[in-house]
């Protein structure tokens, strides 16, 4: 995490039904919706998503709408000058499809047309030597092929069991210039995650509905944070109404940046320590 701050809101607020993470935080076997607000938000996400996949030693499959950038330039924003996409195309661990080709490649949809095709594209990576299959789909093609709210919720519950393999990992993303706001949220319903929009978005929630308020903030799956970051959360907490709360949950590098920048005096935050093994918390307090 960096200090600089996007254009969008200061944090995102995700239904119950969906846990949201960062796009560096997806495993292998997770089925992930992401929001996309704008394109160049869009493009950084999906570029880190296809760049773990790569370095991971997964066939990465990134599905384009025809109305997107060309193949060439596609190609050229994931690679940024690095020569990893561009060397990962040639060998075919990478692949730049169009979505009308996948999901509507003789002008209709099969839910089970496409669930054969994810199952053979899997084993296809197998067979190639590759760690597992990601694929990161814009699902745009559904509106273009007159296929309804309903059937995309359907389709979407229909590929869960897909993902009992945990070689699989997929990340559909709805745009809001496509679909209606109430269907991108329904998408959190039928997908277990949801991926922050921005590589550098935080999702602040309510820890409870008691009154006041308590929010709370999970970084433990940071190991970096700059100080004028921790400085604006603490500034944060700083600002609550008397008797709310902020809880960061962090490990022990970030508690110990946060108390340097004087959070025990913060009367709002709380600081839960945890180590580096996961769930085991090894510290609490301000």
């Amino acid at each position: 995490m960096t200090g600089h701050t996007h254009h969008g809101p200061p944090h995102e607020v995700a239904p119950a039904t969906a846990r949201s993470v960062p796009v560096g935080a997806l495993r292998p076997g997770d089925h992930a919706c992401l929001d996309v607000p704008d394109a160049q938000a869009h493009w950084q996400v999906l570029t880190a998503y296809t760049r773990t996949g790569l370095t991971r030693g997964e066939k990465v499959m990134v599905v384009l709408d025809p109305a997107d950038v060309g193949d060439d330039d596609a190609l050229a924003r994931l690679d940024a000058g690095t020569g990893q996409a561009e060397a990962a195309c040639r060998s075919g661990q990478l692949e730049i499809v169009r979505n009308t080709a996948v999901y509507v490649p003789d002008g209709s949809f099969s839910r089970e047309r496409q669930f054969r095709l994810y199952s053979d594209e899997l084993e296809r990576a197998r067979a190639e030597g590759r760690t597992g299959l990601r694929v990161g789909a814009d699902m745009a093609w559904g509106r273009r092929a007159g296929v309804s709210d309903a059937q995309l919720l359907d389709y979407e519950a229909f590929m869960e069991p897909l993902f009992v393999d945990p070689r699989l990992t997929a990340m559909c993303w709805y745009s809001r210039h496509q679909y209606a706001d109430h269907l991108v949220a329904a998408m959190r319903t039928v997908h277990p995650l949801q991926v922050l929009t921005h590589l550098d978005a935080l999702q602040v929630t309510r820890a409870d509905d008691s009154s006041p308020q308590r929010y709370s903030l999970d970084l433990t799956d940071l190991c970096y944070m700059e100080a004028h970051a921790a400085w604006q959360l603490a500034c944060f907490a700083r600002e609550l109404p008397e008797g709310e709360t902020l809880e960061i949950r962090c490990g022990p590098i970030l508690e110990a940046v946060f108390r340097g920048l004087g959070s025990d005096g913060v009367r709002q935050l709380r600081l839960r320590t945890e180590d580096t093994e996961p769930g085991t918390v090894t510290g609490t307090g301000r």
